[in-house]
């Protein structure tokens, strides 16, 4: 298949990362409806999370599947269907008169969605030279940079000006035009979707891959709201899962014809890759997570404030893409972008750590851009890496692993920060109410301008002033509470990129060949 030049390789790379950025969007884009949701389905924040508890299940069980799905009925052919697809469930979300209905859908929908980011990942790889690949990946970790950011922005703004139903029917006009240039655009391989006869399908390992993967995904994302452990579902799921991920890996290893071919990680660049990958996905999806809950309930920003104080900091990171893409196309080593990268996010874990409650959207603005410029020094090397030294025909699998993983550790992330959070915020508040007490010079001081205050403005007698100022003094205490908690967030965040910073050194990167060496092994991956 020749390779895409000019105006036919723009538009795949725009179809391609616009799919990617689209499937990113929906991962957070529910977080701030969560309210407006439940209020007009009639159910409980509780419940309604089940929106996002669906999606994440139904991406994190097909990614890794997507090399498999491609190869069986044909790129080209499952790339446009899961296109239409998501496009589809999009109305359909978006047209729900009930919870039940509307998670049901939003699983179709993340079922359609996962194939996007893989499959969108390997056509783009494909549309470049092999000398030219690390500027497919940088232009491909624009959209993973931008996706997860863009999430609570447009979805702020939606709030602001319409209904929920939007945040999903928005999907509909980019997801047909998409459709269309993927059809018109993007070639089949040869003998793409030609290979079913003698074709095995390893049903027990899908089984196992759905059961174990989607009920670990389970208890990551509901086992802080249903008391981990404590919960009969939380225990099933947890042992499901245990029996399930063993099963996977035994089958995967086992089987001559694995649904993911984990066997792939026996390089030790891509194995390395993946412990990376997890610890960036980990920070990447935690951070977007932590930052917008403080930023509202701490610095009282409104959704759409919040994602426009993201919005600089991210354009920062996604500007460094190309130009990190560029830099190792023309043979810098990966090395040096990765040590930065790492460095600079645990810069940014200390930074955001030592803000305070009076602080702004633009107090974020240099951490925020540490992150981002982290991320991308990080991101662009880990996806170039996720298929250097693999034959061309193992390039899907360890594509689908590598977005898997980053996956699992933005789950993992957002789950172990949610238990963090629940467990800090109790210690910092026992903390500060222990100095909150009747003869503290400084409590009794504060105490009182607050209800002088009070009654000045309400003009209530002394003991009602006395009540009120009571409650805002519980309340501040509550706002510090989770500033300081959230704060401890982010340093617990940069500590894994601390831990794993050795393994860098571990990672050995193959030197690039000459003109006619490549051609020759293009050549041989070719037949």
């Amino acid at each position: 298949m020749a390779t895409p030049k000019g105006f036919a390789r723009f538009i795949i790379v725009l179809t391609t990362v616009s799919a990617a950025v689209m499937e990113l969007v929906d991962t957070s884009i529910v977080n701030v409806a969560l309210s407006q949701m439940s209020g007009s389905l009639g159910v409980t924040i509780e419940d309604i999370a089940w929106v996002i508890t669906s999606y994440a299940i139904a991406n994190v069980i097909i990614i890794p599947m997507t090399g498999f799905l491609a190869s069986y009925f044909g790129r080209k052919n499952y790339y446009v269907f899961s296109m239409i697809l998501f496009t589809v469930a999009s109305w359909l979300c978006g047209t729900s008169t009930g919870l039940w209905e509307l998670v049901f859908w939003r699983f179709i929908q993340g079922i359609g969605g996962g194939a996007l980011l893989s499959t969108s990942q390997s056509i783009l790889f494909d549309a470049f030279e092999t000398k030219d690949r690390p500027m497919a990946s940088g232009l491909f970790g624009m959209g993973i940079i931008l996706g997860p950011t863009l999430g609570p922005t447009v979805g702020g703004y939606i709030l602001d000006t319409a209904q929920w139903p939007l945040i999903f029917t928005v999907n509909i006009p980019i997801g047909i035009i998409a459709t269309i240039l993927a059809i018109v655009f993007v070639d089949k391989k040869e003998g793409e979707g030609k290979q079913k006869q003698g074709f095995v399908v390893d049903y027990l390992g899908i089984g196992l891959l759905a059961v174990g993967i989607g009920c670990l995904q389970y208890v990551l994302e509901r086992g802080e709201s249903e008391d981990w452990l404590t919960s009969e579902s939380i225990r099933i799921c947890s042992f499901l899962a245990t029996i399930g991920v063993i099963g996977f890996v035994w089958r995967q290893l086992t089987t001559p014809h694995p649904v993911v071919n984990l066997r792939v990680l026996s390089n030790r660049t891509l194995a390395l890759t993946t412990i990376f990958t997890f610890v960036v996905g980990f920070g990447l999806f935690t951070s977007v997570f932590v930052y917008p809950i403080l930023a509202q309930r701490v610095l009282g920003m409104s959704p759409l404030e919040t994602g426009l104080s993201l919005l600089p900091a991210t354009a920062i990171g996604v500007i460094m893409m190309p130009i990190i893409g560029k830099r190792m196309a023309s043979g810098t080593s990966p090395i040096p972008f990765v040590i930065t990268g790492f460095i600079l996010f645990i810069v940014f874990g200390w930074m955001s750590g030592g803000v305070n409650a009076q602080a702004g959207k633009w107090d974020f603005f240099w951490p925020l851009a540490m992150r981002a410029v982290g991320i991308s020094m990080v991101q662009l090397p880990l996806i170039n890496q996720a298929v250097a030294g693999l034959q061309q025909k193992d390039y899907p699998s360890g594509i689908a692993l590598n977005n898997m993983i980053r996956q699992l550790g933005g789950a993992f992330g957002i789950a172990m920060a949610n238990n963090y959070i629940a467990r800090h915020f109790a210690q910092h508040k026992n903390d500060l109410v222990s100095n909150t007490v009747p003869g503290n010079p400084a409590f009794d001081e504060r105490l009182s301008a607050m209800i002088q205050g009070v009654m000045n403005r309400t003009g209530l007698a002394v003991d009602e002033a006395t009540t009120v100022a009571y409650k805002q003094m519980t309340m501040m205490v509550d706002k510090q509470a989770y500033l300081l908690t959230y704060l401890d967030t982010f340093r617990f965040i940069s500590m894994f990129f601390l831990v794993v910073f050795p393994l860098i050194f571990l990672i050995r990167i193959k030197k690039r060949e000459k003109p006619d060496e490549a051609a020759k092994a293009a050549m041989e991956d070719a037949h």
